[in-house]
């Protein structure tokens, strides 16, 4: 059996990762760091430019992004290869 791969929590898209200077203020004004995590959906999506599905784990920014411009346009705006999430 193949050995799992761990993936960062990133963007295949635009390359969006967590926010690790965030903070959390407290009652008393006491500020303490927190990490915000980049809220990422697994996403099977129609490519119609490649004649197939690709699969990509996308932000919801860019969820709306590509809802507003369509897949291909979103992909050449961020400079992704489609080619390599193709299933």
């Amino acid at each position: 059996a193949a050995a799992a791969e761990m993936k960062f929590r990133v963007c295949d898209l635009t390359g969006k990762r967590r926010n690790a200077k965030a903070m959390t203020v407290t009652f008393s004004h006491t500020r303490n760091h927190k990490v915000q995590q980049v809220n990422l959906q697994d996403r099977r999506l129609w490519w119609p430019e490649g004649d197939k599905y690709v699969k990509m784990r996308l932000s919801t920014r860019a969820l709306k992004t590509i809802a507003k411009y369509g897949l291909n346009t979103a992909a050449k705006k961020y400079d992704v290869d489609l080619e390599q999430f193709a299933r």
